[in-house]
């Protein structure tokens, strides 16, 4: 029997190399939850110089995603089918974290939030994502 989607991202086996590219790492992930964190600086800024809003979605998107692969079971993979992020404040340099929770599993669907925030707490960006659970012939190779 093989391990599932979620052991072998626990495992370190699975890694993202977006995380290295962004910058941002993984402190915790299970129980359909997760949290990551990231030194947001000058190499994230947009032509305005603050963080790129495409940083914080990809952020909010990989929190996310984790939280809802700790829901999977073995044979199972997934994929995002959409994902909407509200920015509430500008950043400029600082750490950022980003605390994810599936709030719906469903057997093929299933919603997720995403609240990034300052290390003081102060609210950055609301994302939510909608993901679709795969099996069989569709998670092979995933």
């Amino acid at each position: 029997m093989g391990s599932s989607f979620y052991d072998r991202l626990k495992s370190g086996e699975i890694h993202p190399p977006a995380a290295d590219l962004i910058g941002f790492r993984m402190l915790s992930f299970s129980g359909g939850e997760s949290r990551f964190e990231m030194d947001a600086g000058r190499r994230h800024h947009n032509p305005m110089g603050t963080v790129h809003g495409g940083v914080l979605c990809t952020l909010a998107d990989s929190a996310m995603g984790m939280a809802f692969a700790s829901t999977l079971g073995e044979g199972e993979t997934f994929t995002t089918l959409e994902i909407k992020v509200n920015y509430l404040r500008p950043v400029f340099e600082e750490k950022l974290f980003a605390n994810a929770k599936v709030v719906h599993r469903g057997r093929s669907v299933g919603l997720v939030e995403c609240d990034v925030t300052t290390e003081n707490g102060k609210l950055v960006a609301r994302a939510v994502s909608t993901c679709s659970v795969l099996r069989g012939e569709k998670a092979e190779g995933r």
